[in-house]
């Protein structure tokens, strides 16, 4: 499981400069760049280096480090795109769905979206028949489940973590 990094809850837009958005741009190619070869790729001593990235971290900029793992060869070859309908939209109902949620381990990505649908998951499963478990004996036993369509993922075209460029 990946390290969280420790951020502020704060809604205010933080500012970051040119060499920040460098600092940035190195960490989201390579997560594992030491704080040495980062100050000698933007010119800066090593103590400036870390402070900034100290500050992202904690304004929140910087979320967490990950690796990124090609899910066929750790026996999760179908990707499924489910669209989740609720039956019920209070905020207790989504609040009891967003925490069942995540606690699938299926499900590597969830996003609350407009539209006919209400939720859009991402899911990785063996195969078919582990994925038609996983849609049977967890997906629809959530309580306030409406509607599910599975879309199956039959290649990825793109895929990237980059946002900044």
């Amino acid at each position: 499981m990946p390290k969280a990094i420790k951020k502020e809850q704060t809604t205010m837009e933080v500012s970051i400069d040119a060499i920040d958005i460098a600092i940035l741009k190195l960490l989201q190619q390579n997560a594992k760049i030491t704080v040495k070869e980062i100050s000698d790729k933007v010119h800066l001593s090593t103590s400036p280096v870390h402070e900034r990235i100290k500050r992202m971290e904690n304004n929140g900029i910087i979320k967490q480090y990950a690796t990124l793992v090609d899910h066929t060869k750790v026996k999760k070859g179908l990707m499924v795109i489910c669209y989740v309908s609720l039956r019920q939209h209070d905020k207790n109902a989504g609040t009891k769905f967003i925490k069942y949620m995540n606690e699938l381990h299926e499900v590597i990505e969830c996003y609350n979206i407009s539209g006919e649908f209400d939720f859009m998951l991402k899911v990785v499963a063996e195969n078919m028949d582990d994925y038609y478990n996983f849609h049977v004996n967890k997906l629809s036993q959530s309580e306030n489940i409406g509607h599910v369509q599975s879309v199956f993922v039959m290649g990825i075209i793109k895929q990237t973590h980059v946002l900044v460029q």
